[in-house]
Parts: structure tokens; C-alpha cells; sequence
């Protein structure tokens, strides 16, 4: 009877276990992967902890149903091709990129992988001829914030908020002069205009998104030249932006991230400098985009342009923002903030622009 008993037991465990590692199975066959591939490294407090930020959203909404991983590819561009490659040839559900350095680097590894599902952000493939239909490319109309911002900083200037002894004029430091940072710069110089039709801007390019040394060294001059407010859009570089406004005791705007914030613990003095940052919300995007994919919507074979209407940009809006910007200037950020979700404000952009006409543009707010 003993022996019968143990028997039953054994078996029924043997079908429980069976059982288990079924379910098992099926939770791990179900379980969504997705990863991130970033053309630099993490710690920039700006674009690519935005996109990292992400992944983070994408885990925290749905758990044990997805698995994430980021990539530090480094700043070499010579080990992005193999690493493309390499993680192509796995089974990641979602592969995620961006940055206008990569879309000659994923279009051929994506034709060469029909079955895989790649976004970038940031830049757009082409889609002409049936190219990269497994390619979802998304760009931001950072031009719509930035001019949230140059509405703010120049009716900084014309209240006094900000001292005319500390610089009557506005900075705007990219990191290199492409498209897409010159696209900063229409929306932040026509947001200035609206309030000031004079308003001056001086305007530098460090040349690179990875030197906060040259970035500082550029803000300096900036500061020192008469500009009271300086704008940063050079990822790590940028950081150099911050310091030097510390420095100099003057006032900046940051980028991508609320650079307030993540400085506020570790550096209060230099997070006191931090009026607002403008947002590319890459995170939000970049949770939008899985989103999609779950619900089996996700657009491939083509880009979408998301800006303020999207929540996929915009300005931060806190303690040091209430504290040092002027109530009526506030409202007026906060009027062309929703004149421009509802379209009565068009912004201009640089995307289409000729080299020319970027030049004419930065030469007509020179101070």
C-alpha cells in the first residue's frame, strides 16, 4: 500500500513538474525582447540617458512580459557595423537605435534581417522603392519646444528678470551644425522674435557631441560677450554649457533630459543655473513605439514626426522655472505652448533649409 502511495506521488509530481516547465515555457515563448543599441555611451544627462530612460518605462509598464537590454556601442563608429550584425542575427523583437550617424549602418543589416523589427529615433531611413519596410523612424519637432524656449529667454530679457549687466543677448551652443541641432535653433530664434522682434542670439558649434572641456570654453566666450542666457544642444558636450554658466554665474537651458534634476542632488549650485530644459522625449517615443508593436500597430516602412501635440517634446516646468521666470512670462510660454499643439502657430524648421539659408538665418540674430 506503502509502496502504491509513493508510486501515485511520484507520478503526480513527475505530471506537476511537467506541468510547470510547460508553463514555463509558454511564459518564456510569450516574453517580448527588446533592446537598445546606443552609438556612444550612457552618463550624457541628455539624448542617450533619454532613450535609456526608455527602456526603463518599457520594463516598468510591462515586467516579466518583456525583456530589455541597453549597449554601449562607444563613440569608435568602426564597431557599430559588427555590433548591428551581431545583435540582428539574435531573436530581439525590437531592436532600437538612433542618431543621424545610423541609417547607412541599419539599412543594409535590415534588409539582410526581414524577420527582425528595428526603430530609430532620431533620424529617417529611406523609404523609397519598398526600401526598410521593417524600419520605423521617428523624428521630433524639437523646433516646436525650442521655441517654447526662446519665448521664455528673450521675455527674460526684455522683464529684467534677467540684468542687463549679465547680457542683453541669448546663447545657443550646438554640438555640431547639422540639420537636425539647426532645427533648435529655427524654433528657439523665431520663439525669441515673437517677443522681440531685434532679439540677438550668438551662435557656436563645439564640433562634437562628446567635449564638455570645448563646449565650457565656448559657453565662456558666449557668457563673456554679453549673453545672459545660454542654450545648450550638444549631448555630453553640452554639460560644458552648465559649467560654465556656474561659473560665470549666469543662466542656462538644457536638453533632452531635465538637467535641473539630475544635477540637483550632486551639484545644487549648477542646477540652480537651470532655467527649463527643452525635451526631446525620446523616452516617451521610444515607450509609444513598444506600445505599438503589442498592439500590433506599430507603422514599419515609414517616419513619423512627433512634437508637442504628441507629448514627444517640450519644456520642464519646475520649482527653478516658477522661481525665476516671470508670471506674465510664463503665460506667454504656456499661450504659444497650446497655439502651437492646436497648429494656429507654425514653427519654422531648418530641415529643408539650404547651407545658405542656415548661415543667413545665424548672421540676421548675430549680436
Amino acid at each position: 500500500m506503502k509502496a502504491r502511495r509513493y508510486l501515485l506521488s511520484v507520478a503526480l509530481g513527475s505530471v506537476l513538474a511537467a506541468t510547470l516547465a510547460l508553463a514555463a515555457g509558454t511564459a518564456q515563448a510569450a516574453q517580448k525582447r527588446v533592446v537598445l543599441l546606443v552609438s556612444g555611451t550612457l552618463g550624457d544627462k541628455s539624448f542617450f540617458d533619454s532613450a535609456n530612460h526608455g527602456m526603463q518605462l518599457i520594463k516598468q509598464k510591462y515586467g516579466n512580459d518583456v525583456q530589455t537590454r541597453v549597449i554601449e556601442m562607444g563613440y569608435d563608429q568602426s564597431k557599430w557595423q559588427p555590433t548591428f550584425e551581431d545583435i540582428a542575427g539574435q531573436n530581439w523583437d525590437m531592436i532600437i537605435c538612433g542618431t543621424y550617424q545610423l541609417p547607412d549602418i541599419l539599412a543594409p543589416v535590415a534588409k539582410d534581417h526581414p524577420d527582425r523589427t528595428f526603430v530609430i529615433f532620431d533620424s529617417s531611413m529611406d523609404y523609397s522603392k519598398g526600401q526598410n519596410k521593417n524600419v520605423y523612424s521617428i523624428v521630433y519637432k524639437q523646433n516646436e519646444a525650442s521655441f517654447l524656449a526662446g519665448v521664455m529667454a528673450e521675455g527674460m530679457v526684455k522683464s529684467g528678470a534677467i540684468p542687463a549687466k549679465d547680457g542683453t543677448a541669448l546663447g545657443f551652443l550646438g554640438g555640431i551644425d547639422i540639420p537636425v541641432i539647426n532645427d533648435f535653433l529655427a524654433g528657439y530664434v523665431a520663439g525669441a522674435q515673437s517677443i522681440n522682434p531685434a532679439a540677438k542670439v550668438a551662435v557656436s558649434y563645439i564640433g562634437s557631441f562628446s567635449d564638455a572641456a570645448k563646449g565650457k570654453e565656448l559657453a565662456l566666450v558666449q557668457y563673456r560677450s554679453g549673453v545672459g542666457i545660454g542654450f545648450n544642444v550638444a549631448g555630453q558636450a553640452g554639460l560644458g554649457q552648465l559649467a560654465a554658466a556656474k561659473d560665470m554665474d549666469r543662466l542656462a537651458i538644457g536638453v533632452d533630459s531635465d538637467q535641473e534634476a539630475i544635477f540637483r542632488k550632486s551639484d545644487p549650485a549648477t542646477a540652480d543655473k537651470v532655467v527649463t530644459s527643452v525635451l526631446k522625449r525620446v523616452d516617451n517615443s521610444l515607450l509609444r513605439a513598444f506600445d505599438l508593436l503589442e498592439a500590433g500597430k506599430l507603422p514599419v516602412g515609414r517616419t513619423e514626426s512627433l512634437g508637442l501635440k504628441e507629448g514627444a517634446v517640450g519644456i520642464v516646468k519646475n520649482a527653478v522655472y516658477e522661481k525665476l521666470v516671470p508670471a506674465d512670462v510664463r503665460q506667454k510660454v504656456d499661450s504659444a505652448e497650446a497655439d502651437i499643439a492646436a497648429g494656429k502657430i507654425v514653427v519654422p524648421t531648418a530641415f529643408g533649409m539650404t547651407t545658405a539659408q542656415v548661415a543667413t538665418l545665424r548672421d540676421s540674430v548675430r549680436p
